[in-house]
């Protein structure tokens, strides 16, 4: 009896091992103009429409262009007091964030006239949905999930890597299954399961912004990478950066594969 209880353990902890992220590179497949001064907290693609929250104190905006030209559309300037956060439509509706006003506001996505808020229990960092729900980040270590009818959350997630937190989750994007988030002040994209929390993959973005295309008046603070948008018309993944001047196309690379080209 005492001689099989190690081996017991060992199964134990076999069973309950946390799987290792699989990490990848990238590759720029393709690069547009992004117009300037806009500070991306939040980005996402429709029916050809490109939709961008421009966060800051007193410039605020919530923006549409058409996606292939990149020309503006409409553009909805906030209340000074509210700091724009992340976007996400879903049905005939946009949702967008505030920093720390803790609200949502909802608009009608036609012409992105206002319709109503939402009350959040705290600050809103990042949005996206899974065409159901809402799903949200407050700079946590957990995303929470809303229902648009009931106004309510209706369950939380914690998100671990190698079964430690992983915190200040940012932009966020629905892709196959599962959220993808910027982790803030780092090149990184994480790719989490929605159910369990988990941290699948890791995304490593260093280097996407040359210095050569960096403008010459940008604040360090803003050379930081905030943006995913994924084009259901044909599957492209686009990732940005706040206040950069181009948006890129990227497709994951393997880690053990050969280093990212352009």
């Amino acid at each position: 009896m005492c001689r099989s209880l190690p081996l017991l353990v060992l199964l134990a902890l076999l069973s309950n091992a946390v799987s290792a992220a699989q990490q990848y590179g990238y590759k720029v497949l393709e690069q547009k103009a992004l117009a300037p001064q806009v500070h991306v907290q939040g980005l996402e693609i429709v029916d050809g429409q490109l939709y961008a929250s421009s966060g800051g104190w007193g410039k605020s905006r919530l923006l549409r262009f058409d996606f292939a030209t990149g020309k503006l559309d409409v553009e909805r300037k906030m209340d000074a007091r509210l700091w724009a956060e992340g976007l996400t439509v879903l049905g005939d509706r946009l949702y967008q964030l505030t920093w720390r006003a803790r609200l949502l506001l909802v608009y009608n996505r036609d012409d992105l006239t206002g319709i109503e808020r939402m009350q959040i229990p705290g600050e809103g960092w990042g949005l996206t949905n899974d065409g159901k729900q809402l799903i949200y980040s407050d700079g946590s270590d957990r995303l929470f999930f809303i229902s648009p009818e009931q106004h309510r959350i209706t369950r939380a997630i914690t998100v671990t890597e190698d079964g430690k937190p992983v915190t200040r989750l940012n932009e966020l994007e629905w892709i196959d299954g599962r959220i993808w988030a910027n982790v803030w002040l780092t090149d990184r994209i994480v790719i989490i399961n929605p159910a369990s929390g988990e941290v699948e993959g890791s995304i490593d973005l260093r280097g996407l912004l040359p210095i050569m295309q960096r403008p010459a008046d940008m604040d360090p603070s803003d050379d930081v990478l905030n943006g995913i948008a994924r084009n259901p018309a044909d599957g492209g993944i686009w990732v940005t950066g706040k206040d950069w001047p181009f948006l890129y196309r990227i497709e994951l690379v393997p880690a053990q594969a050969a280093p990212e080209t352009r």
